[in-house]
């Protein structure tokens, strides 16, 4: 279990902002108050990494910039579509960061970086970059045919539950693969070598 939280946490965190603004959105139809719950949980969420010491990302820095941004401009002209198409922004630039080969290590726990093939990890990294891109898209389409309210609603959906589809198959995988390496390794250790 510990793994697994090691791997989903960094998830969670950086997602975290958006997908709350899709919900705040998509139960109370404000889009005033939903603008402002993203723009108070990215600062939140900065503001208390940096009180704990913990290292942020450019691409944390990047995300609340455009929150306070595509936000500030919703919040003027009362137009969901700067804040929804904000989402599409972030999405390219964490898609376009994923296409950096070994971005994955940071979300796989140290026990299991040694038996785990490094082609697999780059593999799901390109896996999960195309779910970003595809998911930019998608709420692109979606900002400029439907009501903001739709498009939050079917966005709170889809964001979540194929990120966390993803991230389970991979985690598990994953696992099942480097337990599989490790239990090799250990069986060759305990196999006698024959004397020279």
């Amino acid at each position: 279990m510990d793994h697994f939280l090691y791997a989903a946490r960094p998830l969670a965190t950086d997602l975290a902002a958006t997908l709350f603004f899709y919900l705040v959105l998509s139960t109370t139809h404000s889009v005033p108050f939903a603008t402002g719950c993203g723009m108070a949980m990215g600062l939140g969420q900065l503001g208390i990494m940096r009180l704990r010491g913990m290292p942020i990302a450019r691409l944390q820095w990047t995300s609340l910039f455009l929150v306070i941004v595509m936000g500030g401009l919703t919040l003027i002209t009362h137009d969901a579509r700067f804040v929804l198409f904000k989402a599409t922004v972030v999405y390219v630039a964490i898609g376009t960061t994923m296409l950096e080969p070994g971005w994955m290590y940071r979300y796989i726990p140290p026990i299991a970086i040694d038996h785990i093939p490094r082609n697999m990890i780059v593999g799901f990294g390109y896996v999960w970059a195309a779910l970003i891109f595809g998911t930019g898209i998608l709420n692109l389409y979606l900002t400029f045919t439907r009501p903001p309210e739709v498009v939050a609603s079917i966005m709170a959906i889809w964001a979540i539950s194929s990120k966390v589809s993803l991230f389970l198959v991979q985690f598990f995988y994953l696992r099942f693969i480097a337990r599989q390496a490790y239990l090799a390794a250990v069986a060759e250790e305990e196999i006698p070598k024959e004397p020279n």
